[in-house]
């Protein structure tokens, strides 16, 4: 009945808020660049009786709403507001005038929905407890989640629970997916450096052949996951850069490859790493090259805390029915800086079904946008799960 009543008052409101994501979509900014971003969230959060603070983690944004039913835990929501360095391909009036940069993953449309439970939850504090609304910089890549935790997040609001959300393409609009356990995936990424002697293209006798080791590298590391790997464990090994040389005759003397591996236990990272290493050095050698491995920590696995998963599960029961809401989706490769909050407390983080959509089911695309059904739906389950979680 609770979740009923909340998707009725925030369905009346959809209009203002959808205006809110489209003028957050038009104009999108890259990782601790929010600045414009953060001013639109405070002032929106200062209309509704609340005190934000403004540059934990340079351009986050967070707000403490009490309840007002007694003393209670407290627990955060989060939502991402960075967008990506792509150009937008959709012409229609709320596109990007922001050249080269678009909102390409949603996170106009998660900060449009917390900011609207924001609302909500002001307006009606009926719980026992505070939620705490994090405005999180710079997760695409950024690692703003670790950043906010440096910067001593959980000292300055000590939350019982953190929760996520990020709509899903391909998932029905009305449905969400709730994982008890892995939910994304790790990530790392390396670079790896070939050298040898260079030479001129037509005395390739006197130099020794970089672009051909490189190829030859490259072909070699598919067999990391399908024969270093248990086929029942997920990951994934992808080679998405090589760069070498400047003119069309000359072999040159380096050749960098790039790319990311994706897995959901150390374990596995250290496996996949030292095949790495060897397979690189074998064929270094076999074409009497040197080379370097470096490696970058990304993100780690973001995993679900089971109890968590379960309150919002029954939240998002309440709201859409045991039919639309999913508990067996496999978990995703991709990567989610949500994950280093979840190191520290226990939580949980759910996808809400965007549909198709514009750009397919294609996340980064750039023909994405967030679909405006979702947000009268996530704001309504936000305030469900904290009116759940919060009970008196």
């Amino acid at each position: 009945m609770e979740a009923r009543r909340w998707l009725v008052r925030a369905q009346s409101r959809e209009r203002v808020w959808r205006e809110w994501r489209h003028e957050l979509h038009a104009h999108p900014e890259l990782a601790y660049e929010e600045r414009r971003t953060a001013a639109f969230v405070a002032e929106r959060l200062r209309s509704f009786g609340l005190d934000p603070v403004e540059g934990l983690a340079e351009t986050g944004v967070v707000a403490v709403l009490e309840g007002r039913r007694g003393e209670g835990p407290m627990i955060a929501l989060r939502a991402d507001m960075d967008a990506l360095p792509i150009p937008e391909a959709n012409t229609f009036a709320h596109a990007s005038r922001e050249p080269g940069k678009m909102h390409a993953c949603g996170h106009d449309g998660h900060t449009a929905m917390l900011l609207a439970a924001a609302e909500l939850l002001a307006a009606d504090p009926a719980f026992a407890g505070t939620v705490v609304f994090v405005f999180q910089p710079a997760e695409e890549g950024g690692g703003g989640a670790k950043r906010m935790v440096e910067e001593g997040f959980f000292e300055r609001y000590p939350v019982r629970e953190i929760y996520g959300m990020h709509n899903w393409p391909g998932l029905p609009v009305g449905q969400f997916a709730v994982h008890s356990g892995p939910v994304m995936a790790g990530t790392e990424r390396f670079r790896i450096v070939l050298r040898g002697r260079g030479t001129h293209a037509a005395m390739p006798h006197l130099g020794d052949d970089v672009i051909a080791a490189g190829a030859a590298l490259v072909q070699s590391l598919q067999t990391v996951v399908s024969r270093r790997v248990d086929p029942l464990q997920a990951a994934v090994l992808s080679v998405t850069q090589f760069h070498a040389g400047h003119a069309f005759n000359v072999i040159p003397a380096e050749a960098e490859l790039a790319g990311t591996v994706r897995a959901f236990s150390p374990e596995l990272f250290s496996r996949i790493g030292e095949a790495i290493e060897r397979i690189g050095q074998g064929v270094a050698s076999a074409y009497g090259l040197s080379l370097d491995v470096e490696w970058d920590e990304g993100y780690p696995p973001t995993i679900n805390t089971a109890s968590a998963a379960a309150r919002c599960a029954e939240a998002a029961v309440a709201l859409v029915g045991a039919q639309n809401v999913c508990r067996e989706a496999p978990p995703s490769m991709g990567a989610e800086d949500f994950a280093f909050f979840l190191q520290h407390r226990p939580g949980a983080y759910v996808w809400i079904g965007n549909g198709p959509g514009e750009g397919g089911c294609l996340l980064h695309s750039p023909h994405y946008d967030f679909n405006d059904e979702l947000l009268s739906l996530g704001a309504a389950y936000w305030a469900t799960l904290v009116t759940h979680v919060l009970s008196a």
